[in-house]
């Protein structure tokens, strides 16, 4: 696990462009605001570029790398087309699956189980209609990390537009687990799956 994962507070930032098929993103120190991660889209075929420009958006697949500035691959974030409810997967810098997300029926606000590679529940994700809120909360009401777009931590200049978030894992998380791995790919995730 590459050592920029330990740190328990990150700021994503989405470049947002105005005809844009592929998503982008920076993953920020909050303190330095040194980009640490790069999260890039970067083999769209032509009909998923089509499709983005539609309202079957939502639907098409996806296929986030997300890397070190220097081009290290740290984790991929893929899912394929879907229809209903999405079921997304997580690999390692070696391709090998580490985890899987899968949508709930019936959640109001979004709300995604969080497995490892067995296919064991390691957490939910869980998020509020009426705002950009999410938390990582284990079975037994432990809370492992939270996503929201407020946070007085960081200064005003890196809020520019509603597109940037902060997510904080806790430090009950341990450092090299591969649950904060699952948890920054899960990020990915809301963005992608629940507020496009």
């Amino acid at each position: 696990m590459h050592h920029s994962l330990n740190k328990n507070l990150f700021f994503v930032k989405e470049h947002v462009k105005v005809f844009k098929a592929a998503n982008s993103f920076d993953i920020l120190d909050p303190e330095s605001k040194q980009v640490i991660l790069n999260c890039r889209e970067e083999n769209l075929g032509f009909f998923t570029k089509l499709f983005r420009f539609t309202d079957y958006k939502r639907m098409t697949p996806f296929n986030m790398e997300i890397k070190t500035p220097e081009g290290q691959q740290v984790l991929t974030v893929r899912r394929g087309i879907s229809l209903f409810l999405s079921e997304v997967e997580v690999l390692d810098e070696r391709n090998q699956l580490i985890g899987k997300f899968k949508q709930k029926l019936f959640s109001i606000g979004g709300k995604f189980e969080v497995l490892d590679a067995s296919e064991r529940s390691l957490c939910m994700l869980k998020g509020k209609w009426t705002s950009w809120d999410f938390k990582f909360v284990a079975n037994d009401g432990k809370e492992f990390a939270t996503v929201t777009k407020k946070w007085s931590g960081l200064g005003k200049e890196l809020f520019t537009t509603a597109d940037n978030y902060v997510l904080q894992i806790s430090p009950e998380v341990p450092a090299d687990h591969p649950l904060r791995l699952l948890i920054l790919a899960a990020v990915m995730c809301i963005d992608l799956v629940l507020k496009e």
